[in-house]
């Protein structure tokens, strides 16, 4: 009895070890449970709002423009700054900006205000032009400056054929109309005659675009080279500084021969001659009796810029009788010339102009019947008609500038010569960054 027990005893084992020994091996197929990962939102962080020099998420920004009667007492008194403290404000900044006289209708300004209930503004910031701006900070102590945005400069390529004329060439691929004024009236002035171009007459120019904050586009900067085909002629042009000391800029050929005279066709820009040099002229008025017009008129609108025609030292700058406001400018031993009738003066007795610079603004003060400019034209002595001179050539290279000159543009002719004439369709192929000022 007691042996057929223990074998009943036994198989009950044999059968339960058996058993667990399935279980196990069925564990070992089955596939691990699934851990579920939970996914985790990556919030980014907004970049900053950073305008000159300052975070603006730090303040409340309010932005307005300057307008009549507007002062900076007055500005700071409608956002809650008291007048002691305007008066003290005033008083520090006054060796940088000149807030009584400095301040335009128009121009922009952008207050930065406290997150607090009063919003109490704590920075004046001003923008006289679109580059510079000025800061008068008194958010804890008083500092006022000025400075600069950043700015960029962008090498771009433009080509063409020319159907009609220049201006529409350019303005089908949608570029500057100032690259057209540039070839016609600054680089090829005195070499290709722009009102006679010939149909299929073609072009290359390389120039530089100009942005402020990457964003703000300004214009056309500088022409850097040119190739215009005119006639079958080819005309390479070389943008080459002869003096660093003066910052003088001129356009060479690839023989390194000046493309210009020493003289601007005319003293203002995008304007007409309403009256000529002439020693006969008779005037209504005056009964018709003979009146000489030693000068030569250039109607433009009241403020239309007056530039210096050539290079040379400013010797007078007053007012005076009918001629009004005027600037007259020697040039050489040879050559002066007088601008008339200005309604503002710039340039000072004493000042070195270059050929192109600002001097004055077109006005109507004096003897005049509408806005102009009276162009006079000393030689020797003796006020000429400037229209019938043989004018000289701007000066050349000198001998030790020109192997600097010929090095320099080699490089810039293989990449002019190697730019087809096919408009350029993307701007990715033809722009360049080629400097970056946050000065």
């Amino acid at each position: 009895m007691d042996s057929k027990r223990d074998r009943r005893l036994g198989n009950k084992y044999i059968i339960l070890f058996l058993s667990l020994g399935l279980c196990v091996l069925g564990c070992k197929d089955d596939p691990k449970p699934e851990i579920m990962e939970e996914e985790v939102a990556i919030v980014q962080e907004p970049e900053p709002v950073i305008e000159f020099g300052f975070n603006l998420d730090n303040y409340i920004v309010k932005r307005d423009t300057i307008r009549n009667g507007d002062t900076f007492g007055v500005i700071l008194e409608r956002h809650n700054v008291g007048y002691p403290k305007i008066f003290n404000i005033a008083q520090k900044a006054k060796d940088t900006f000149d807030i009584r006289r400095g301040l335009q209708v128009g121009k922009p300004y952008t207050l930065l205000c406290g997150k607090d209930s009063l919003e109490t503004a704590n920075c004046f910031i001003y923008q006289p032009n679109l580059e510079d701006y000025v800061v008068i900070n008194f958010q804890d102590s008083i500092q006022a400056y000025r400075s600069r945005k950043p700015i960029k400069y962008v090498e771009k390529v433009a080509t063409g054929v020319i159907e009609d004329n220049i201006s529409l060439t350019l303005e089908k691929q949608g570029l500057s109309p100032r690259l057209a004024y540039k070839m016609a009236d600054e680089i090829y002035a005195w070499t290709i005659d722009f009102r006679r171009l010939q149909k299929g007459d073609r072009f290359k120019v390389l120039y530089t675009d100009k942005y402020i904050d990457d964003t703000i586009y300004t214009g056309v900067d500088r022409v850097k080279a040119a190739y215009f085909e005119h006639n079958h002629e080819p005309f390479y042009a070389f943008e080459f500084m002869t003096d660093t000391t003066k910052g003088i800029v001129d356009y060479f050929s690839e023989e390194a021969k000046n493309l210009r005279r020493a003289f601007l066709k005319a003293p203002v820009k995008f304007s007409r001659i309403s009256s000529r040099y002439n020693l006969k002229r008779r005037i209504a008025v005056y009964g018709y009796k003979v009146r000489p017009h030693r000068g030569t008129d250039f109607a433009a609108p009241i403020g239309t810029p007056i530039m210096a025609t050539a290079n040379g030292t400013v010797t007078r700058s007053e007012r005076r009788g009918g001629n009004g406001n005027y600037v007259k400018i020697r040039h050489n031993a040879t050559y002066e010339t007088q601008y008339l009738h200005m309604r503002k003066r710039k340039a000072k007795v004493g000042d070195f102009v270059k050929q192109g610079d600002v001097i004055g603004w077109v006005g109507m003060t004096g003897n005049t019947g509408g806005p102009h400019v009276c162009y006079r034209f000393w030689k020797n002595g003796r006020e000429v008609d400037p229209f019938k001179q043989k004018l000289p050539e701007a000066k050349p290279i000198s001998d030790s500038l020109k192997i600097k000159y010929l090095d320099f543009i080699e490089p810039i002719k293989y990449k002019l010569d190697n730019i087809n004439f096919k408009p350029q369709i993307t701007e990715e192929a033809t722009e360049t960054v080629i400097s970056q000022s946050n000065s």
